[in-house]
C-alpha cells in the first residue's frame, strides 16, 4: 500500500471512529457525560436561584465607625473634624461624640442566596442568611425584588424557608436523592457569591457524610465546586437539574474558595422543608440518652468486637428509654432496623424517626446482644444543656484520706469534698482528687472533682474497691478499665483507662 493510500484510509478510519465515539457520547445517560451537560441543566434551572437580601437596623454607640475621633483640647484638627462630621451627620458636639452616646440607627445589609421549590413562592435559603434580620427580599434572576416572608427555621441543619407572593410565572426546581451521590459524580453549584447574581460553577462530590463538628446532625456533601461569600443557601445540583445539597458553609483561610466547600444532603433538607411548611418548627425524635464513642479501649472492656455502636452514658429520668429498659453502659448497635456505627449515626436516626412511632432498639449489654421496644418522645429545642460545675481552688477545710490508683488520688465523698467540689448530694461514688500529669488518666482528661461511680460496670463507693477491682482486671490480663464517671452536676461519661 502506498503512502498516501496509507494515509487516506487512517482519516477515513478516524472519522469512523470519531462519529462512533459520539454516538456512544450521545446514548450515555447525563450523569456519565461528565462536564458536557453543565451548559443545558444551567439554563434550565437558574430562574429558580434567587438572590436574598436582607436588612437589619444595628443602634450604634459614641465610638463606632461614624463617631468623630477623639481630639486633645486645643488640636488644629478640631475644627477641621468638627465641620466634616456635622456636615456629614447633620451635627455633632464640638469636640466629639461623648463616650457610650447613642448615635441614629444604621441599617446593616446582606446578601445570600436560596432557590424556588413551589411555584407558588417557597424558597429554600440558609438560616445564617436571613438571622436577625428586620427586611428580607428576594430578588430574582431578571432582578425583579419582592418581600418575603419567613416561615420557619432550623438552626441545627441551618435551614430556612421564606414565601413572597409571584408577580408572574416561577420556575422551580425539586429535590434529588442525595443517598445516590457517588464521589467523583459531576455537580452544579448556582448562587450570588460576592454579590455576583446568578453565578455557576461546577465541580465533582469530594465526599458524603462529613462531619465538620458544625451541629449535632453533620453529614455534608463536600465539593470542590468553588462555593465562596455569598453562595451560602444556594442549590448544588446534579446532572439532572435536582437539588441534591444547599450550599452552607467553606473552609478557607482567605474568605474564598480553595475547594472546600460543604453543602447539606438534600435527604436531611427535604425532611426540614416539609415540617417547616407544616407546623412553622422542627419536630424531632428523642431516646432521652446521652451517649459517647465506643473506643478500641472501650471496645476491650466491653468485649464487643469490632468496635461500634453508641455507648450510653446516661439515661433521662422522663425520657423513653428508662421505661424500655435501656441503661448506662448499654451499646446501641442497631435503631429502627439501621445499622449504627457510631453516636453520629444514633443521634441523625433518631431524630429523623417520626415522634411517638415504637422502633426496636438493639443493644449489647455485657457481650450480650437483646433487643428492645421504645416509643420516642419528641425533642425539645428549649431544652437547656448543663454545663459543667465550677471547680474551686479552696483548700479544704479537712484533708481527706486518699489513696492511689492508676495516677489518681481517690477519697470517699464527704461533706467538706461535695461543697468544695460543688458536688450534688445525687452523685454516688469515689472523688478524684488529683490527678498525675504524665499519667493515662490525665490524657483521658479526667479531673479533681470528678467522682467514679462504676469500674468495670460494677458500683464502687471507696478507693479500696477501685484498687481491689483494678488488681483483678490485671489479674485477667486485661488491657483497660472501663469506669463510668460523673461531673458534680450529674452528667455521666464512660473512660478506659490502661491498667498496663
Amino acid at each position: 500500500m502506498t503512502a498516501p493510500a496509507l494515509s487516506r484510509r487512517l482519516r477515513l478510519m478516524g472519522i469512523a471512529i470519531s462519529l462512533s465515539a459520539a454516538s456512544l457520547l450521545a446514548s450515555m445517560p447525563a450523569s456519565a457525560r461528565g462536564p458536557d451537560g453543565i451548559a443545558d441543566i444551567a439554563e434550565k434551572v437558574i430562574d429558580s436561584v434567587v438572590n436574598i437580601s436582607t436588612s437589619q437596623s444595628v443602634e450604634v454607640k459614641g465610638g463606632g465607625r461614624d463617631a468623630m475621633p477623639q481630639l486633645p483640647p486645643g488640636s488644629p484638627f478640631e475644627e477641621f473634624f468638627d465641620d466634616f462630621f456635622k456636615n456629614r451627620r447633620g451635627g455633632a458636639p464640638k469636640g466629639g461624640d461623648k463616650s457610650g452616646e447613642m448615635q441614629p440607627p444604621r441599617k446593616t445589609n446582606s446578601l445570600g442566596s436560596g432557590f424556588i421549590i413551589d411555584a407558588a413562592g417557597v424558597v429554600v435559603t440558609n438560616n445564617h442568611v436571613i438571622a436577625d434580620a428586620d427586611e428580607i427580599n428576594v430578588i430574582m434572576n431578571d432582578g425583579t425584588k419582592i418581600k418575603a416572608e419567613l416561615v420557619g427555621v432550623d438552626k441545627k441543619t441551618d435551614i430556612a424557608v421564606l414565601k413572597f407572593k409571584p408577580v408572574k410565572p416561577l420556575v422551580a426546581v425539586k429535590f434529588g436523592d442525595s443517598d445516590k451521590l457517588r464521589l467523583g459524580e459531576w455537580v452544579i453549584a448556582i448562587g450570588n457569591p460576592f454579590s455576583l447574581g446568578g453565578s455557576v460553577t461546577a465541580g465533582i462530590v469530594s465526599a458524603r457524610n462529613r462531619d465538620i463538628s458544625q451541629g449535632p446532625y453533620d453529614s455534608y456533601i463536600q465539593t470542590d465546586a468553588s462555593i465562596n461569600r455569598g453562595n451560602s443557601g444556594g442549590p448544588l445540583f446534579n446532572l439532572e437539574g435536582e437539588v441534591v445539597g444547599v450550599n452552607t458553609l467553606i473552609i478557607s483561610p482567605t474568605g474564598g474558595s480553595i475547594g472546600l466547600g460543604f453543602a447539606v444532603p438534600s435527604k436531611t433538607v427535604a425532611r426540614v422543608v416539609d415540617q417547616l411548611q407544616q407546623f412553622g418548627e422542627l419536630r424531632r425524635g428523642w431516646l432521652g440518652v446521652r451517649i459517647q464513642q465506643v473506643t478500641e479501649e472501650i471496645a476491650e472492656s466491653l468485649n464487643i468486637k469490632p468496635a461500634r455502636g453508641a455507648l450510653v452514658a446516661g439515661i433521662d429520668d422522663k425520657g423513653p428509654a428508662k421505661p424500655a429498659g435501656i441503661e448506662p453502659g448499654d451499646v446501641v448497635v442497631k435503631f429502627d432496623g439501621k445499622d449504627v456505627k457510631d453516636p453520629k449515626d444514633l443521634s441523625r436516626a433518631v431524630a429523623d424517626t417520626a415522634v411517638g412511632k415504637e422502633v426496636d432498639v438493639v443493644i449489647i449489654r455485657k457481650g450480650n446482644e437483646e433487643s428492645r421496644k421504645v416509643t420516642l418522645g419528641r425533642l425539645e429545642d428549649t431544652e437547656k444543656v448543663q454545663q459543667a460545675a465550677a471547680k474551686t481552688k479552696e483548700d479544704p477545710v479537712e484533708k481527706p484520706v486518699t489513696q492511689k490508683a492508676l495516677g489518681l488520688d481517690l477519697a470517699a465523698l464527704s461533706k467538706d469534698l461535695r461543697t468544695r467540689y460543688k458536688i450534688k448530694d445525687s452523685v454516688k461514688g469515689v472523688i478524684i482528687t488529683g490527678v498525675d500529669g504524665s499519667s493515662d488518666a490525665a490524657e483521658k482528661r479526667l479531673s479533681a472533682g470528678d467522682v467514679i461511680v462504676e469500674v468495670a460496670q460494677e458500683a464502687v463507693s471507696n478507693a479500696a474497691d477501685i484498687k481491689k477491682r483494678v488488681d483483678q482486671l490485671k489479674k485477667d490480663g486485661k488491657k483497660s478499665v472501663l469506669m463510668l464517671v460523673s461531673n458534680g452536676e450529674g452528667e455521666l461519661r464512660f473512660v478506659a483507662l490502661s491498667v498496663q
